[in-house]
């Protein structure tokens, strides 16, 4: 346990994980470093998959779902399947009385996450919502520098993102392809986008938003075959922040694309009427390792600032996305030993689709659009 816990001597939870892509790569391994936590199970639909990921690991394997939330072993379980099927499962879950670990966006619409709030707050269960920016040190580092007013006040925030996972027009059509299916770069990139400036800033009040799809046909099945692409893969926005004061209100500014070849990465831009906040990275293919936070005073030089050891991981991965997810495991264990409010959990995840839903609004309407 780090930055945040105090010391729980407890039993470990049981806990079971379903997916076997970022669940199995990422979820997992962060598990076995958590004494508080004890992996039990995987679930994937397919069994050959899923026979080969447990006979790796040694765990057991449910095919089926509901021998895997009735498993009495487990107390918790990790949903990081694709987002199609995330709110059937965790509505069974929380039925069967299981504590849930949500990748976002936790379900297609606000409407689907009202209703796991509520089942969740009826069942008094604890669910997190694995918005893992908010446990990288050089994120808290920055948090803390603007919780000391270090800028004055926030006078514009700039924030792209502008990534090339998906710029190969070769690589396959697969459900990010599918807007109904909860893909596109919002869902990947603007879920954490909005999630981050919410925990920076305050609340969103207005949106603007205008969406392209840039690679419009995908190969479907390896053969020549093109199948056409309904999500997108750019996203701008401009955005109105309420601030963390009641008469505050801050213009931001977001772009988001998965298509950009020699993309700068991911970067924040703070200005401010004392100076200027910049965090950034330009490494595409870890997005954690590579950030690096500077500051300027009104009148002054940019410098590095480093974060302070107290936001150091415990231990760290060749896999930087792993060290930050074990933290927000870590902290999901505390809230379910302690029964205390999970953050982030529901009420952020439902904040962050709001956004990504009235942004999607925006571009088909042309309107600027309330929360």
């Amino acid at each position: 346990m780090d930055i945040r816990s105090t010391e729980l001597k407890q039993k470990s939870i049981g806990i079971g994980v379903a997916g076997l892509g970022f669940g199995e790569k990422v979820h997992l391994p962060a598990l076995y470093a958590n004494s508080l936590l004890n992996p039990i199970a995987l679930w994937h639909p397919k069994s050959q998959k899923l026979e080969n990921a447990c006979n790796k690991h040694n765990l057991k394997g449910h095919l089926n779902w509901s021998s895997m939330i009735n498993d009495p072993q487990i107390e918790g379980i990790i949903i990081a399947t694709p987002p199609e099927i995330r709110y059937k499962l965790a509505i069974e879950a929380l039925k069967a009385g299981k504590h849930l670990l949500l990748e976002k966006p936790v379900a297609l619409t606000s409407t689907e996450i009202i209703d796991i709030q509520k089942l969740a707050m009826k069942n008094k269960l604890s669910v997190a919502v694995d918005f893992e920016y908010r446990a990288v040190p050089i994120f808290l580092q920055l948090k803390s520098l603007l919780k000391k007013n270090i800028i004055g006040t926030p006078w514009l925030i700039k924030l792209d993102w502008l990534m090339s996972s998906r710029a190969d027009e070769t690589r396959e059509w697969n459900w990010y392809s599918e807007k109904e299916k909860g893909g596109g770069v919002i869902g990947a990139l603007g879920t954490h986008a909005f999630d981050l400036l919410h925990w920076l800033f305050g609340s969103t009040k207005y949106v603007t938003g205008k969406t392209f799809t840039a690679i419009k046909e995908r190969p479907f099945h390896s053969n020549d075959e093109l199948k056409k692409v309904t999500s997108e893969d750019i996203c701008l926005a401009q955005i109105e922040m309420a601030g963390l004061s009641a008469d505050l209100h801050i213009p931001a500014q977001v772009t988001l694309s998965s298509v950009s070849r020699q993309g700068r990465g991911c970067w924040l831009e703070i200005f401010g009427s004392k100076g200027t906040l910049i965090l950034g990275s330009d490494n595409q293919k870890d997005y954690v390792h590579g950030f690096g936070l500077w500051f300027a005073e009104k009148g002054q030089n940019l410098v590095s600032i480093k974060a302070d050891r107290k936001y150091h991981f415990v231990k760290t991965w060749e896999d930087g996305r792993i060290a930050p997810v074990a933290r927000v495991q870590s902290w999901w264990a505390e809230s379910i030993f302690k029964r205390s409010p999970m953050i982030p959990g529901l009420a952020e995840g439902l904040l962050s689709q709001k956004v990504c839903e009235r942004i999607k609004e925006s571009s088909d309407s042309g309107m600027n659009l309330s929360l």
